[in-house]
């Protein structure tokens, strides 16, 4: 069956930094898009950054565009969110998603998206 698995969430001041990463099982990642997105309690689940399968393609939401930055390692199958000067406004469950799509694109919204991750909760609070 194929997974996503998310780690890396965690407390963090305003400020800080976390490094989120999106490993992935059973399948390798080479030619899926992927997605990172957020939803904080009572909100809308929000897409924060996508990457197209060939890496010449990456989107961030105006939010966090300077802050966030989305990589991915195709020897470890692992794709990464690292953000930096976070705030509290970045406080939510953030999600990997993943779907085969080859080229310089990404879904339109989460509906796009095959595989999801259970989630990683980044709270960012002094």
């Amino acid at each position: 069956q194929v997974q996503l698995v998310e780690s890396g969430g965690g407390l963090v001041q305003p400020g800080g930094s976390l490094r989120l990463s999106c490993a992935a099982s059973r399948f390798t990642l080479d030619y899926y898009a992927i997605g990172w997105f957020r939803q904080a309690p009572g909100k809308e689940r929000e897409g924060v950054s996508c990457m197209g399968s060939s890496d010449g393609y990456t989107y961030y939401a105006d939010s966090v565009k300077g802050r966030f930055t989305i990589s991915r390692d195709n020897t470890k199958n692992t794709v990464y969110l690292q953000m930096n000067s976070l705030k509290p406004e970045d406080t939510a469950v953030y999600y990997c998603a993943a779907t085969f799509m080859y080229g310089d694109s990404c879904p339109d919204g989460p509906m796009g998206y095959d595989y999801w991750g259970q989630g990683t909760q980044v709270t960012v609070s002094s």
